[in-house]
């Protein structure tokens, strides 16, 4: 799959494609199959499919502050649009100047003179250009005028069980709902949106130096990623997989018992992310880390003592244990 970032990127001499669009934060289940659908239509007329996307995060250009929570970083996106056969990631930096372009000049300037569409597939909920101006309709109209052809996809609706309502109900599949579901600790309901566990990235840092290896838990102390999707506060069953850095192949996966929070017992105040990694002796200091949450076990509580504190942290390993041995 081919990468490119920015206009200038486009490869001279680029003929006709197919083309679907979007933040494609999370590449849940409504993601994968409007993708999936597209890389069919481009199978059909023998033409590469391009998934054009944006970063940062429009919002955050429209109203300074506002970014949302990410689900997936734009290396994690790509990972995801590969493996659902798609030949080209392009990446669109959106700035003030791209935020103002009408809707009309965006579709004629880069998606029919810079990328050459032949067919577009969308959401039927999508919008673009200047103040989100243009539509489905829009697009459809420009699409007679300029030789393309729009293809769109329903949203995506599936049962989900949420802790708060174990019996179920169904939703439409939406990076807002999945964010939702992961700042509630929920990341049981937020895999079934997703098709997959939710995944924080990080790189491993020292910790505080405080409890982790006295208490016989050493952890990898993770810094994500600015506006990264962390779990609410609580201890999870996760799968912990490194990759060294400057290397793209990842290691081994291992479970882990993960703890997210500010550690009331010894009266911390800075939230962190702390994996204690099952059964495995190595420091993963300076490594990439990719955690991906499976269970909830129990939220953020603060103990009187230490042995009521190290008495809890067995039985968070061993409730880890079952939880990751029933998913295998």
């Amino acid at each position: 799959m081919q990468r490119w970032r920015g206009l200038d990127q486009i490869p001279g001499g680029w003929g006709r494609c197919v083309l679907t669009i979007g933040v494609f934060d999370g590449v849940h289940r409504g993601h994968q199959r409007l993708i999936a659908h597209a890389v069919e239509r481009a199978r059909e007329r023998g033409l590469p499919c391009v998934l054009m996307t944006f970063d940062p995060h429009p919002s955050e250009v429209v109203r300074p502050g506002s970014h949302p929570a990410q689900l997936t970083t734009l290396r994690r996106r790509a990972e995801l649009a590969e493996q659902l056969g798609v030949d080209v990631f392009f990446v669109l930096p959106f700035t003030r100047e791209v935020s103002q372009v009408p809707a009309e000049e965006f579709v004629h300037a880069m998606l029919v003179e810079r990328l050459h569409a032949a067919e577009i597939v969308v959401g039927e909920n999508f919008t673009f250009g200047h103040k989100a101006a243009g539509d489905i309709g829009l697009l459809a109209r420009l699409g007679e005028r300029f030789g393309f052809e729009v293809e769109t996809d329903a949203l995506v609706s599936g049962p989900v069980r949420r802790a708060d309502d174990p019996e179920g109900a169904s939703v439409t599949f939406s990076s807002t709902y999945i964010r939702s579901c992961i700042d509630a600790g929920d990341v049981t309901a937020a895999a079934a949106a997703l098709g997959r566990h939710h995944r924080l990235e990080g790189i491993v840092v020292r910790g505080a130096g405080r409890g982790g290896a006295e208490l016989g838990f050493p952890t990898a102390n993770l810094s994500t990623p600015p506006h990264a999707a962390i779990p609410a506060d609580g201890v999870y069953a996760a799968w912990f997989t490194h990759r060294r850095r400057g290397s793209a192949e990842r290691g081994e996966t291992c479970p882990a018992a993960v703890s997210v929070g500010s550690n009331p017992t010894f009266s911390g105040t800075e939230r962190t992310v702390e994996a204690y990694v099952l059964d495995v002796a190595a420091d993963f200091y300076g490594e990439h880390v990719d955690l991906d949450f499976v269970r909830r076990l129990r939220p953020m509580v603060r103990f009187d003592g230490v042995e009521q504190l190290i008495a809890q942290m067995h039985d968070d390993v061993e409730r880890t244990r079952r939880v990751l041995a029933d998913e295998g």
